[in-house]
């Protein structure tokens, strides 16, 4: 994961959902309203805000895909539960219109948890203390499709396989880790995991576009392993669309003992691994298809490979090519930062925005502003606009953004580093900062200055130890995470001629 990446390169995916959404708790495939919109056709029709959808034209909802495919037509019925009585609302809108419903989760009947046992989950590494929906592990694919969470396929069915297949839901994502069978069910520690890549398998058969993701541990499927599981990937699975290799994050509170960071040696055989086989893949396939996260690049000291390497940067939630697209942001190339991408949720009437894709503030808050967005409430008090300024980031991070602020003239602007020692360990990333850390740092700061905080490391205005940003001792601008809204919050305009010519790790 590069200097602003999302939370789920790191974890077995980090999603919050309500408790009733908790493993072990069963519930019946029922559908909470949070919000209905004025005016709507189902406002129009009767539906209010705390009933509860039990079917629609009858058909019991699993969750808001069949829920979308369901309330597509012109003519529905909705049946809801409201304070213990079941009533029907039949709703008339026009086709393709939406409802106007907010829905308290995905997934209506039980989240599909992962019944593996990782030793590289960083789920099982959290602090004690954090809220119980941090914890939930799962392994659904519908998740995967909704939200690009990474499933290993271990709890996946024929009906999942049918249904997937029927309703064309693509593109799924993938974990691998090895193509080993009985290395994959070491690392998985679960029996399944020998034969759950034959879904990919079928998967692929069936022209269901898949992202694949490695995450490398050192002594495990490291070295000869990971070159095995690359040629693997050729001989069984080259018609994925992309893979990703990552490291394993390792925090202060990890139990398992094989668990560690890599070296500078062994970050570097990651990465030349990878150029070589994206050479054989090329060769081979006519694409490169396999990509080393930035993380790998800043632990080898190694430049990041040219843009141009990246493609569409199809795989930058992941942390792959971040660094080059917020490199060429920063300095002009675009005028538009690719930041957090919404996904298939957003043109889903009814999703709700979680995990990752939440939304990242709460705008009108005291002492906080969101530049870039235009429903953003001002500042009304705070520092001056032509104090020094302080950009807040993460360890990584700071060794990206502190050259390229150290190209501007005339601007007073200094990185601020913010050591991650809540989680500890080899965590350095912008998206895990937490209200804790922050206030340590800010606390230390000089005043009046202004500081710039990237929204990734927030979850609905929230960071991951439930801290908000009202709980720092300082105000802090919230911005966009890509090089576009830092530009503009700094006051630098465009300048002509620029070029990405040499990465700004530090040798």
């Amino acid at each position: 994961m590069s200097a602003n990446a999302p939370v789920r390169s790191v974890s077995a995916g980090t999603v919050e959902f309500p408790d009733s959404s908790r493993p072990g708790q069963q519930r019946e495939s029922r559908a909470s309203i949070i919000a209905v919109s004025e005016g709507s056709p189902a406002h129009d029709s009767g539906v209010r805000p705390g009933d509860v959808i039990a079917a629609i034209n009858g058909q019991p909802v699993r969750d808001i895909i069949e829920y979308r495919l369901l309330t597509d037509e012109e003519e529905i019925t909705i049946d809801v539960v409201r304070g213990g009585l079941e009533l029907s609302f039949d709703v008339a809108k026009e086709h393709g219109q939406a409802l106007g419903i907010e829905i308290e989760s995905p997934v209506f009947d039980e989240v599909r948890t992962c019944d593996n046992h990782c030793e590289f989950c960083f789920i099982y590494q959290l602090p004690p203390g954090m809220r119980k929906s941090l914890h939930l592990k799962d392994d659904d694919y519908r998740l995967s499709f909704l939200y690009g969470n990474f499933t290993t396929l271990t709890r996946f069915t024929e009906a999942d396989l049918e249904r997937v297949i029927t309703e064309g839901l693509s593109p799924l994502y993938v974990s691998i880790h090895a193509t080993d069978p009985q290395l994959r069910v070491e690392m998985l520690r679960n029996r399944r995991g020998a034969m759950s890549l034959r879904w990919l398998r079928a998967l692929l058969d069936h022209g269901i576009e898949i992202h694949g993701q490695i995450v490398v541990c050192p002594g495990l499927n490291d070295g000869h392993a990971l070159e095995q599981t690359l040629c693997g990937i050729l001989d069984e699975y080259p018609d994925l669309t992309d893979i990703a290799i990552v490291p394993l994050g390792v925090s202060d509170f990890s139990t398992e003992k094989r668990m560690r960071t890599h070296t500078v040696e062994e970050a570097r055989f990651v990465v030349d691994a990878v150029d070589k086989w994206q050479e054989i893949y090329l060769s081979v396939l006519g694409r490169r298809m396999v990509y080393a996260s930035d993380e790998y690049y800043l632990m080898a000291h190694k430049d990041f490979p040219e843009a141009s390497t990246y493609g569409e940067f199809s795989m930058h939630e992941d942390g792959i090519g971040m660094a080059r697209a917020f490199q060429g942001e920063f300095r002009g190339d675009s005028d538009e930062g690719i930041g957090i991408q919404s996904g298939f949720f957003a043109s889903v009437d009814g999703a709700p925005a979680v995990g990752y894709r939440a939304p990242r503030t709460e705008t009108g808050q005291m002492g906080v502003s969101v530049i870039g967005e235009p429903t953003a409430t001002a500042v009304t008090i705070g520092p001056r606009s032509d104090a020094p300024i302080g950009v807040l980031t993460g360890s990584y991070g700071a060794r990206i953004l502190g050259p390229l602020i150290g190209e501007l003239d005339g601007v007073d602007a200094r990185v601020v580093e913010v050591e991650n020692r809540f989680f500890g360990g080899n965590v350095a990333v912008a998206g895990l900062m937490v209200g804790e850390d922050l206030i340590r740092v800010l606390g230390e700061a000089p005043r009046g200055h202004r500081y710039l905080l990237p929204d990734v490391c927030l979850s609905q205005g929230r960071f991951l130890d439930g801290l908000t940003p009202q709980d720092l001792p300082q105000p802090v601008e919230i911005i966009k995470t890509d090089g576009v809204a830092l530009r503009r919050a700094l006051g630098v305009r465009t300048r002509p001629n620029n070029k990405i010519d040499k990465d700004p790790v530090a040798r």
